[in-house]
């Protein structure tokens, strides 16, 4: 049996997590992969943002291999189709946390490619340094 892609269920994670936590999640999406079907209008530089609040989308669906909705753009409702493997990443718009996830062609969720090749050594990184201990706070009476 074929392994399954994690990326269905980290998205369908995140974006209930994010929604839970009353976040707004939004995805990044490129644009430019087969079978994308964005408003071209608001793609920039190949990408788009998109809502996925429950008020900015209806019928939301993250299925195994796409998640379609229907949204409005400037007041014009469309119809929203993304294969998973063109969704770039998952975040909230109030903080910045979310997901990115592994370009196409990439190993799934940070596996290293057995083909690639080796990659340098970093430096170490320095030991931490201990705080210097600070006096013990007081205080004065003022007349």
């Amino acid at each position: 049996m074929p392994e399954l892609s994690r990326r269905p269920y980290l998205l369908r994670a995140m974006h209930e997590w994010m929604i839970d936590c009353g976040h707004t999640p939004h995805a990044i999406v490129d644009a430019s992969q087969e079978g994308v079907q964005v408003p071209q209008a608001f793609v920039t530089d190949g990408r788009i943002v998109l809502n996925l609040s429950p008020n900015a989308t209806q019928a939301l669906l993250i299925g195994p291999d796409v998640m379609e909705f229907n949204a409005r753009f400037s007041g014009v409702s469309h119809y929203i189709r993304v294969p998973l493997n063109a969704i770039l990443g998952i975040y909230a718009r109030e903080t910045g946390e979310g997901m990115v996830f592994a370009e196409d062609g990439a190993q799934p969720d940070g596996e290293p490619d057995p083909n690639a090749p080796p990659r340098p050594p970093t430096a170490p990184k320095p030991a931490p340094t201990t705080p210097t201990p600070s006096k013990r706070p007081s205080l004065k009476v003022v007349k």
